[in-house]
Formats: C-alpha cells, sequence, structure tokens
C-alpha cells in the first residue's frame, strides 16, 4: 500500500480534485493506495469551493473533503508527495529538506522523456545542495545559481493551471488535466507493483 499526498496553495480546488480522483481511478483498476492532501497555505477544516465539489460530484465522487495544512505528519505519512506546481514542491522541500527525495510536481513524476528526467534529476539535487548550504550559513556558488538558471530555462512547465475564482469550466479543465496526469501515474504506479 502506497501512501500518496497531493499538495497545492489553499487545499480547496487542485488538491482535493487530484485526492478524489486518484482514490476512486485507483480503486477501478484494483492498485491499493491511501491518498490526502493539503495546502502550503491552507486552514485546517475550510470546505473545497463549490466548483471542486461539483466537478467531483460529477465524478460520482463525495468524499466531503476538507482543506489541511503541509505538516510534519502528512510528509512523514506520505510515501509519494506530488505537488501541482513547481513553487508548491519548491516550498515543499524548503521546509521538508530531507524529504526531498519524495517530492516532485504531479506532470514531472508522470514524464517519460529521458533528457528532461535527467534534467529534473540535476536540478533537484542542485537546489537541496544549495538549501543544505544555505541553511548552514555557507556562501552559494556563482556557477550553482548559473546551472540552475540553465536548468530552469530548458524544463518545460510541470504546473497544473489554477481555477481558483474561475468559472465551473475552468475547473473542468484543470480537472482534466489532472485526470490526464492520474492516468499516466496510475501506469507507472501499476508497473512498479509488477
Amino acid at each position: 500500500m502506497k501512501n500518496i499526498l497531493f499538495v497545492c496553495t489553499g487545499n480547496t480546488c487542485r488538491s482535493p480534485m487530484a485526492e478524489g480522483m486518484l482514490r476512486k481511478l485507483a480503486k477501478g483498476r484494483g492498485i491499493a493506495l491511501e491518498v490526502r492532501s493539503a495546502g502550503v497555505a491552507a486552514i485546517e477544516g475550510m470546505p473545497i469551493s463549490s466548483h471542486a465539489e461539483s466537478v467531483l460530484r460529477d465524478q460520482q465522487i463525495e468524499d466531503g473533503l476538507t482543506s489541511k495544512p503541509l505538516s510534519i505528519d502528512l510528509v512523514e505519512w506520505a510515501d509519494l508527495i506530488l505537488t501541482l506546481t513547481l513553487s508548491h514542491k519548491q516550498y515543499a522541500i524548503r521546509q521538508f529538506p530531507y524529504a526531498a527525495d519524495k517530492v516532485h510536481t504531479l506532470k514531472e513524476y508522470v514524464e517519460n522523456d529521458e533528457r528532461v528526467l535527467r534534467d529534473l534529476q540535476e536540478q533537484d539535487s542542485l537546489l537541496a545542495s544549495m538549501e543544505m548550504t544555505r541553511s548552514l550559513g555557507g556562501e552559494l556558488l556563482e556557477q550553482d545559481k548559473v546551472r540552475l538558471i540553465e536548468l530552469r530555462q530548458r524544463i518545460p512547465s510541470f504546473d497544473i493551471s489554477d481555477p481558483f475564482g474561475g468559472s465551473l469550466e475552468d475547473y473542468e479543465a484543470t480537472a482534466a488535466e489532472i485526470r490526464s496526469a492520474l492516468f499516466r501515474l496510475l501506469d507507472k504506479l501499476d508497473l512498479e507493483n509488477k
């Protein structure tokens, strides 16, 4: 049984939609997963947005989800932390640098282009070592900063669009974007289980 945590900003739109959809899709495929979600700026117990709720209800998902802030307990519970944007990933790594190896954006985790994957791996290890140097009061190397910029320019965007404050159609478009990444995630998890 794998524990998967989705992370977005307020935990009222994207991450609860990802949580509800993955739980249902995994069950339908017979893949044993425990799924939760949290937000980097979430307030405990807020209801999910009405549009996110509508999108889930249209898929027969009525999990009664409420928001939770990203916490050390959730980070330690999770085997895999999938963020909805790069900035959420960077926040999670800054707050919990020891968990960096299990933090990915959803879209990058399901990416299968080898060149992009190599760049991502280099970027992540560079970010982690720069964060460690910074936290120990060390001076960051100019060559590391330049290399990080080069990598960021080459790596495609892995952000899932934010529907917050938008129309039901915006939420449906975001849900479709999430769902296509979740199908790829389930394929990847299926392969790992074989």
